[in-house]
């Protein structure tokens, strides 16, 4: 009997230890995001996040919850944790996400864009999430790379090798070389894609269409009555193309 018992307490607390996804997001806050179109951002994150389907998702398989965590970047010594690990269990977390987003104040930083040392620190983070089913980076830019390590070069670290790399791109006139760039340069891993924001004010809703489809496919494996979460999620399919790459100044 004590051996049952044993096994059982064991079982427990592997069901508790439980994640099925590690999402790690990532904001630009380089010197082309002006104060409004930062508050866009984080307000668009918070809104998204609290959106009924997104939380469908989040909430969906309590024994094996999400874990979220977000940063803000620039330059390539810039990155600057606003939501460290935080596993996603029940709405009144989701909310204190959401609250932080929003309320958080912005520190200024390094005008450039270094998604290259962005890419490192996301997947830095993400060693600690090993235990995870799935691990994912979720990274927003307006622009392309003009400092630091190329996007292209840089290599996640070996225990964190099959992580998977998404971009949310906020562009307006130069969308179709923000998403050829980033589809390129950027994006990498299992099912990896490219997301467009048509400015900040879209920024809400396409970054509500990226989670839903960053994380569907978690969670409508483990649904136990197998219906679609979510169904005609937009897909953004730009040809690849390879853009000059900008020497870092």
């Amino acid at each position: 009997m004590k051996w049952v018992t044993l096994i059982c307490a064991l079982w427990a607390s592997s069901v508790d230890a439980a994640c099925r996804q590690a999402l790690v997001l990532g904001l630009d806050v380089s010197g082309s995001v002006d104060a409004a179109e930062y508050q866009l951002q984080r307000g668009g994150l918070a809104t998204a996040l609290l959106s009924p389907a997104v939380t469908e998702v989040f909430l969906r398989q309590h024994a094996a919850p999400i874990d979220i965590a977000v940063f803000e970047w620039s330059g390539p010594s810039h990155q600057i944790v606003i939501l460290p690990w935080t596993t996603v269990a029940d709405r009144a977390t989701l909310a204190a996400v959401a609250n932080t987003l929003r309320n958080s104040p912005r520190i200024a930083g390094d005008p450039t864009t270094a998604i290259g040392s962005a890419m490192s620190f996301a997947s830095d983070l993400l060693v600690s999430r090993q235990h995870c089913w799935k691990q994912t980076v979720d990274l927003s830019a307006d622009g392309l790379a003009n400092t630091g390590p190329r996007p292209q070069d840089v290599a996640p670290p070996a225990v964190a090798a099959n992580i998977t790399i998404n971009a949310l791109v906020i562009g307006s006139a130069n969308t179709k070389e923000l998403s050829s760039y980033f589809s390129e340069y950027v994006v990498r891993g299992p099912d990896a894609f490219v997301e467009v924001a048509l400015g900040f004010d879209d920024y809400a809703n396409a970054m509500e269409r990226k989670l839903l489809r960053e994380l569907q496919s978690i969670a409508i494996g483990a649904a136990p009555d197998n219906r679609t979460i979510t169904q005609s999620l937009p897909i953004f399919n730009m040809p690849r193309q390879r853009p000059l790459w900008i020497k870092p100044r």
